[in-house]
């Protein structure tokens, strides 16, 4: 198994893209393995890597369904209600907390 070829950071040739760049074209890996890499030179903790696909053997995105739709929609509410005090904050509450803001500092919220 030899070893993968690496560009420099805005020298990689045609045929090549991130995921990002394969999603903004409505494509996606399909699963393929990694086929080059990218690296970004850094002073100092070393070079900032970026993973390739081959463009040709990339697949359409799958088209969102009803059902997906739906799920998604129950997700981000989920994301929402509060696991201590359960009450929907009105925001996604960050990871951080892990829950809404009045719970996690009750001190300011009787001010």
């Amino acid at each position: 198994m030899g070893a993968l070829p690496v560009f420099r950071w805005r020298l990689a040739p045609d045929g090549y893209a991130t995921r990002r760049q394969l999603r903004a074209r409505g494509l996606r890996p399909g699963g393929q393995p990694v086929a080059a890499q990218l690296e970004r030179p850094r002073r100092r903790r070393g070079p900032l890597v970026a993973y390739l696909y081959r463009v040709d053997l990339a697949k359409p995105v799958r088209p969102m369904t009803p059902a997906r739709w739906a799920a998604l929609a129950k997700a981000n509410i989920a994301r929402r209600i509060c696991p201590t005090c359960r009450r929907d904050a009105g925001y996604v509450i960050p990871t951080s907390l892990g829950e809404c803001a009045p719970c996690a500092y009750p001190e300011h919220a009787a001010a």
